[in-house]
């Protein structure tokens, strides 16, 4: 478990997908470029095959802002995309509202 203390540390976002495109080097991957209150920033998610590249074109998500850059397979990934998983299915964290780009999960 982790105290409130460290979790208040997570900075979750709501961001905006501008661009996707396949990683280059994996077949279950997808690179999205996102804005996240005006900063625009790569994420590399695990989401090929869930979702159509088109489908995710202007489409609000939620992410992890503050996570440390990680290089996936040769490609940087500045935050992470949240997404729900059970049994092979993968759903995208979203808003259920039209929500600014760069608002604070709590």
């Amino acid at each position: 478990m982790i105290g409130f203390e460290d979790f208040k540390k997570v900075d979750i976002r709501t961001a905006k997908v501008l661009e996707v495109k396949d990683h280059p080097n994996a077949d279950k991957l997808l690179i999205l470029k996102i804005e996240v209150g005006g900063e625009v920033k790569q994420v590399v998610a695990g989401i090929k095959g869930q979702y159509a590249k088109e489908d995710l074109l202007d489409k609000d998500i939620v992410v992890i802002n503050n996570l440390e850059p990680a290089v996936i397979r040769g490609e940087e990934s500045e935050a992470m995309a949240l997404v729900a998983q059970d049994e092979g299915i993968m759903s995208l964290v979203v808003p259920d509202k039209k929500i600014k780009s760069g608002s604070l999960v709590k």
